[in-house]
């Protein structure tokens, strides 16, 4: 759980013209400082990751990767210094390429141990490694040899790896799960709804049952939390936050935390949700059934103690909630003497159900109804 640049800072290095949003060590410790103050961290968000663009277009003379002195004038151990005095860890970006993405900054390929060692040095604690223009058939080769080299610096250094997307045809999840401790399931999330169901529709799908490999140690990851950015309603702010839960998802933040609305800063602290979310079985919620031609989508997470969370997500955008009616057999409530159901969102109590029981749900349009059943 943290905070990363990417969505919504995107490569703005224009600290001349734009000094408050510019990627730079000012605006990495005001979100830092955000974090704590605004009771951030003592929900569980601990990261703060810098995405691209942080860097400079060149190497030092020993092939080091160099922080633009302009924008990080204390240096990248300077800024961790300052991440880990407010209880909190600092993420940063590379790419396994010969450039990052857009082709301005070095990539990693044939420095994998001098960059491994520098960000050591530097008190990382987690590393977000892209796959731009690099070779795909390189993937298998190429992210266990990074994980080998962050390994023996010593230093714990969570493994963020955009491994196996980029990748064409069927990926091994088997090696992807044991040489990264994140690992993403496709492209990027953009602020958009059509961009969250996109994503929603790939853990849907579920191709090559990536779903079975996904849990603590190795977690399968959709990418970041648009929440309380331009794009979504609240409605749909709430639909990614709860979806992002059930799927035991790394959980990103990338928002302006100066100005985050109220509702929307809410949501992401909400604690009911975060409990599922980071629930210890750590399993990922599957596609239980699709209804009314396949406008509502069924979710199914197990979770500890016999309970089971059940999400409803309505895609359509239909201006009025749409009536779903679902017998509690369906989603997997088998015990004989029932379950007690609440919100999973408000953990208000929704009623006593039996296997039998039909359980009658309004899901507003591009919204979710997400409840967690407790055996009796």
């Amino acid at each position: 759980m943290g905070w990363l640049t990417w969505e919504r800072f995107r490569c703005n290095v224009n600290c001349t013209v734009d000094p408050d949003n510019c990627i730079s060590e000012k605006l990495i410790k005001t979100m830092a400082d955000h974090i704590v103050t605004d009771g951030y961290r003592d929900v569980g968000y601990e990261y703060v990751c810098i995405d691209n663009c942080w860097m400079l277009p060149s190497r030092d003379e020993h092939g080091r990767l160099v922080a633009d002195p302009d924008r990080f004038p204390s240096g990248m151990k300077g800024l961790s210094d300052y991440i880990h005095g407010k209880g909190l860890k600092l993420g940063i970006y590379e790419d396994f390429g010969v450039f990052t993405c857009g082709k301005k900054y070095p990539g990693s390929e044939f420095y994998l141990k001098t960059d491994a060692d520098t960000f050591a040095n530097w008190g990382v604690d987690l590393l977000k490694f892209d796959t731009c223009n690099s070779n795909p058939s390189d993937f298998e080769y190429g992210f266990p040899a990074m994980e080998f080299y962050l390994n023996k610096t010593g230093r714990p250094i969570l493994f963020s790896c955009e491994w196996p997307h980029g990748q064409h045809g069927k990926s091994n999840y088997t090696a992807i799960r044991n040489t990264c401790n994140m690992w993403r399931t496709g492209i990027d999330v953009q602020d958009s709804w059509d961009s969250v169901m996109g994503v929603i529709d790939v853990y849907a799908e579920d191709m090559e049952n990536f779903s079975q490999y996904s849990g603590p140690g190795g977690w399968a990851d959709p990418d970041m939390l648009v929440v309380g950015d331009f794009g979504l309603s609240y409605e749909q702010e709430r639909a990614q936050f709860g979806m992002w839960a059930m799927f035991a998802s790394p959980l990103l933040m990338s928002v302006d935390l100066r100005n985050i609305r109220n509702e929307s800063k809410a949501l992401l602290q909400n604690k009911n949700i975060l409990a599922i979310n980071q629930d210890p079985m750590g399993k990922q919620a599957t596609l239980k059934m699709k209804m009314l031609k396949n406008s509502i989508y069924v979710f199914t997470r197990p979770l500890t103690n016999s309970r089971i969370a059940v999400a409803l997500l309505n895609k359509s955008d239909r201006g009025t909630p749409t009536s779903v009616t679902i017998k509690g057999s369906d989603v997997g409530l088998s015990n004989q003497n029932g379950y007690n159901v609440v919100d999973g969102f408000t953990a208000q109590s929704m009623g006593s159900f039996l296997p039998t029981s039909d359980i009658v749900l309004n899901v507003n349009p591009s919204g979710i109804v997400l409840f967690v059943a407790t055996p009796k």
